[in-house]
């Protein structure tokens, strides 16, 4: 029964900021026990795919650092570490990539995010190659990981891959939030539709869940504004328009039957410790046999984009 941390931050306005900040709260979260910790989607940086400038994509150019950072905290922590970060592959292909550490610091595995959103001020598409690395589960110390990345969060079919190919759980880096221009009743049933289409993964496959989300309002900015803006004693700044997401947090943790474990506020950047019991996806798929009744000689429609 691993304990797990989930890392709710807000963007501390660098990157080097942001990271110190996160490498913190690893320590922390180890400290109090913690045996695996999971970080929000692009969580050295603010959400910059709120803007389509192509000066954005020297954030890429760290990928390796990061890496070589992140690998040095989780092997000080001797923690099982899922990070999310923008991976330059090649000059003109980028991807949205979660990096999983071993506790020893080596890489245990990679998935390039696959769902890749293109609505208002989530604009990845400019940003990231859809990944090729397939919906393949992350063996650890603690146990198989089905990692995915935010948008992947309301595919049933890629978390339902994850649990035939084994995966002891599902963890969803995160970045989504509000539009203030919303309304409240707007908002109310936008994070409930998050929450349940998540929940429904976990009761459908017999897995826990976990989500990780940044909160904060983060305003859209092209690179120039960015640089500007961030560069400087946040808390004398003004925003410069009104556009822009507030992250709506509410971090969470899910067991093998959809039951609420823990869940985090909108609004606070905190750390969610919570012991997941990977024994009750037996006992949980005996009573309710899902993947068992599947009718899989007909389900060749789900492979089509339409059925006309």
């Amino acid at each position: 029964m691993p304990k797990v941390a989930l890392i709710q931050q807000a963007y501390n306005g660098s990157r080097e900021a942001s990271m110190e900040h996160t490498k913190k709260a690893i320590l922390e979260a180890a400290n109090n026990g913690a045996q695996l910790v999971c970080l929000q989607e692009l969580h050295t940086r603010e959400y910059f795919c709120q803007c389509e400038d192509p000066a954005f994509f020297d954030y890429a150019h760290n990928f390796v650092d990061d890496v070589a950072y992140f690998s040095d905290v989780a092997k000080q922590a001797r923690v099982v570490l899922v990070s999310s970060l923008f991976e330059k592959r090649t000059a003109g292909m980028y991807h949205n990539t979660a990096v999983v550490f071993e506790s020893n610091g080596e890489i245990a595995g990679k998935y390039r995010k696959m769902h890749i959103p293109d609505d208002p001020q989530f604009y990845e598409k400019f940003y990231f190659t859809p990944g090729d690395l397939g919906f393949e589960p992350i063996d650890t110390s603690v146990g198989r990981l089905g990692v995915l990345v935010c948008w992947d969060q309301w595919y049933p079919e890629a978390a339902r891959i994850m649990a035939l190919k084994g995966a002891d759980m599902l963890i969803y880096p995160t970045a989504i939030g509000w539009f203030d221009e919303d309304s409240e009743a707007e908002k109310t049933r936008q994070l409930e539709a998050w929450i349940a289409v998540q929940r429904g993964h976990s009761v459908a496959n017999g897995l826990p869940v976990v989500a990780i989300n940044r909160v904060g309002f983060e305003p859209c900015l092209n690179f120039a504004q960015a640089c500007e803006f961030w560069n400087g004693d946040l808390q004398k700044k003004e925003f410069p328009n009104t556009q822009g997401i507030r992250f709506w947090g509410n971090s969470f943790a899910f067991g093998a039957q959809g039951e609420l474990l823990a869940q985090a506020d909108s609004h606070t950047q905190h750390t969610l410790l919570v012991d997941i019991d990977f024994k009750r996806s037996e006992e949980v798929r005996r009573m309710w046999p899902f993947l068992r009744d599947r009718r899989i000689e007909a389900f060749d429609p789900l492979l089509k984009r339409f059925c006309d």
